[in-house]
């Protein structure tokens, strides 16, 4: 079976650059620094905030990095930190704390998640130390979806701080600088910018990481929100850009083309949070019903607290990189794990991380993988009928060679 109209469906990796924004560079007829200011107020009023509160980088990656190695830096001079995080973060998080961590700088607490992918706010709050000075926790999973109660985890903090007004400060922190109330909260919100609420304030962020790439905007561009008189120090050095944090040349079109990305985004929010929650669950439903070849397929993550684009299954004896490659090949693109550990041979840490299978024995060779099939905005129905019509054909092949 063949089809020559290709089918894309993975759009958590990255999202197809909306026809719209070159318009909107190329149209403006005003100075580079106006045009990086006013990009940079529409960004700050779309996310509740003030514009001296929002820092460009060059990506979700960077802005997650200057988020925490920027407050250790501020402040680890003061006393030994403790920062607390989850086990399914992005790696853009889990590889900094990890390096914090065997160049003893940091003490990392890893909160696991439950079966279904969501952590526990009240055990963040349960691990927060007295020299806990940041809490990152991802608004919504770049692989399994699952969406993390970041407000809940902003009031058990802010509980914690109430608490702890009562009792010993740390030795050696002047609380009465500004933003030395610790814990801070980080989230990074690269994949809920399509889909979620994003106003700052409401969620009780301090610091909050997103990129272009997945907002239907360019590569290479990014966000760090950063609330006033939060404790940040820049990591690179070599020039005064972005109010001191991020040295460099800022991407003027780049920019611009995200703040119009933002734009577009909250615009047809709604409407396509609707039509995509439909989309994917007409997807779960005809996998189960047709896919009925003695073969157990298992969704990952939780169904109802999930991205309404995200599909995330686990096949068992069946490799996923080889399930990839046979879709592929009939035009249907889609991931295994994060396009940033695709190159790994590893299996995903995230699905490691939810308990849905026993370790493998050793010498067993590789963990097993899940396959992510993330729906965008020319994703239709047809396309969803397609899919499900090629995987069965391809399960009712490999069944003989690994579902034995």
């Amino acid at each position: 079976m063949l089809k020559s109209n290709k089918i894309y469906l993975d759009y958590a990796s990255s999202a197809l650059i909306d026809s719209a924004n070159p318009g909107a560079i190329h149209g403006l007829g005003v100075k580079e620094k106006d045009k990086l200011e006013n990009a940079r107020k529409n960004i700050a009023q779309i996310l509740g905030a003030h514009s001296d509160e929002i820092i460009f980088t060059s990506g979700a990656t960077e802005s997650n990095n200057l988020a925490i190695m920027g407050v250790i830096e501020k402040i680890s001079q003061t006393f030994f930190p403790h920062i607390v995080t989850t086990n399914i973060e992005h790696a853009s998080v889990l590889e900094v704390c990890k390096y914090l961590e065997k160049t003893k700088q940091i003490e990392v607490t890893y909160v696991p998640v439950e079966a279904n992918g969501i952590v526990d706010p009240k055990k963040i709050k349960k691990v927060i130390r007295p020299n806990t000075i940041l809490i990152s926790v991802m608004y919504a999973n770049n692989e399994i979806g699952t969406i993390q109660p970041i407000g809940e985890i902003a009031k058990e903090i802010r509980y914690y701080k109430k608490q702890k007004n009562s009792t010993k400060s740390i030795p050696g922190l002047d609380k009465s600088k500004p933003g030395m109330d610790f814990p801070l909260l980080h989230t990074d919100a690269t994949q809920a910018m399509n889909y979620l609420p994003i106003k700052v304030e409401k969620l009780g962020v301090d610091l909050m990481s997103f990129n272009g790439a997945k907002i239907y905007g360019p590569k290479g561009v990014g966000i760090l929100y950063v609330k006033r008189k939060t404790p940040v120090s820049p990591i690179m050095f070599g020039g005064n850009q972005e109010f001191g944090l991020r040295p460099g040349t800022e991407n003027v079109a780049g920019i611009v083309a995200l703040a119009e990305a933002l734009k577009i985004t909250e615009k047809i929010k709604e409407k396509e949070v609707k039509r995509l929650t439909k989309l994917r669950d007409y997807f779960i439903k005809k996998l189960m019903l047709k896919i009925v070849f003695d073969i157990d397929i298992k969704i990952n993550g939780d169904l109802e607290n999930r991205l309404p684009n995200n599909i995330n299954i686990t096949i068992p004896k069946i490799p996923s990189d080889l399930l990839v490659l046979e879709l592929s090949a009939r035009g249907i693109y889609v991931s295994e794990k994060s396009a940033c550990k695709s190159g790994e041979k590893a299996g995903s840490y995230v699905i490691e991380a939810i308990r849905l299978f026993p370790a493998l024995p050793k010498g067993k060779g590789e963990r097993r993988n899940s396959l992510r099939f993330s729906l965008g905005r020319q994703t239709t129905k047809a396309d969803i009928d397609y899919t499900i019509k090629a995987l069965s054909e391809i399960l009712i092949k490999l069944k003989r060679w690994y579902a034995r």
